[in-house]
């Protein structure tokens, strides 16, 4: 009976487990972690240097920014095998998707460019200047606006989607990284590295209208180094990654107010969300894993260990 008992309740765990992607930067490798167990299940040679991953809409393909080798490789999920690579001009950091996962938006850091890519046809759309070191790339929930941030000039630059062309630039902190649309694409959050500080920009005005700043006790203040976000889809939370001061900052979302900082490893880099929201997971760089977060209580509650130097995130849901 209990031979019984644990069986069943693996074949449960098993239907609802997360499945997680990290990339790990100095490894050339892609860790898979089962959300139940909290193992690394797999590890898959890719590219050299991967940084940004994400999944396409049906969750079929993951997309590897493989930056030393100036590609983006896709994926076969159920294989693990890289299927081919996109054209992606030099050093691909960052990228995002359109809603209807047709065209992926690229920042290229050596060349000052954002690389737009059909991914049905596999060809280059556009090439569009911008400023010094690109590195984030969001794209609208509508689809209608791509935001680039470049790192030295210190620019959003709010590219239309339909013409390819840039309609504005909103000037913020030093060192822009990540970019983060609110779920109902009005607010638009920004991480400034240098800056040590989050603006949040109102999307239709692109205008400042929030700018959050960061103290937490006994961490210098140069080591404060936002970079990732994510935003809980009620619009009542957002979590920041302050890079080598480990910590992650859990800030209200309406009232832009930090609540609370949360240790986590070293260098902590990019954040993910599981399925439904009740966990955090972050890359730690230097320490080479991801810590697990509990949403509810906003306590860590798991360390997992993976490659060297893990950077970017992607979850699979349990029911996909």
């Amino acid at each position: 009976m209990k031979k019984t008992l644990l069986a069943t309740s693996l074949i449960v765990s098993s239907l609802l487990s997360d499945t997680i992607y990290v990339s790990n930067e100095k490894d050339n490798t892609v860790s898979v972690i089962d959300s139940v167990t909290n193992k690394v299940i797999n590890t898959v040679q890719v590219g050299q240097r991967p940084r940004g991953i994400l999944l396409n809409k049906d969750y079929s393909k993951l997309y590897i920014c493989a930056s030393d080798d100036d590609t983006v490789q896709v994926m076969d999920i159920k294989t693990n095998k890289i299927l081919y690579n996109l054209p992606s001009g030099e050093d691909p950091e960052q990228f995002a998707l359109t809603p209807d996962g047709k065209e992926l938006y690229i920042s290229n850091e050596d060349d000052a460019i954002v690389t737009v890519v059909d991914t049905i046809n596999k060809s280059v759309v556009a090439q569009i200047d911008v400023g010094v070191e690109p590195e984030g790339m969001a794209v609208s929930p509508d689809g209608k606006m791509a935001i680039n941030s470049t790192e030295t000039s210190n620019f959003l630059h709010w590219i239309d989607t339909s013409t390819k062309e840039i309609v504005h630039n909103t000037l913020i902190d030093q060192r822009p990284r990540h970019i983060e649309f609110s779920k109902t694409g009005d607010k638009v959050w920004a991480s400034s590295e240098i800056g040590g500080t989050v603006t949040v920009v109102d999307s239709d005005k692109k205008e400042s209208i929030a700018k959050i700043k960061f103290r937490i006790p006994r961490i210098f203040k140069d080591l404060i180094q936002p970079v990732g976000i994510k935003l809980t889809s009620d619009g009542k939370y957002a979590f920041v990654a302050l890079g080598p001061a480990n910590h992650v900052a859990v800030i209200d979302a309406k009232t832009y107010k930090v609540i609370k900082y949360l240790l986590v490893g070293k260098r902590v880099w990019q954040l993910a969300f599981s399925e439904n929201e009740k966990k955090l997971y972050t890359t730690n760089g230097v320490s080479g894993d991801v810590s697990v977060i509990d949403i509810d209580s906003l306590k860590v509650e798991k360390t997992i260990k993976v490659g060297r130097y893990p950077w970017g995130l992607a979850v699979i849901p349990s029911n996909k």
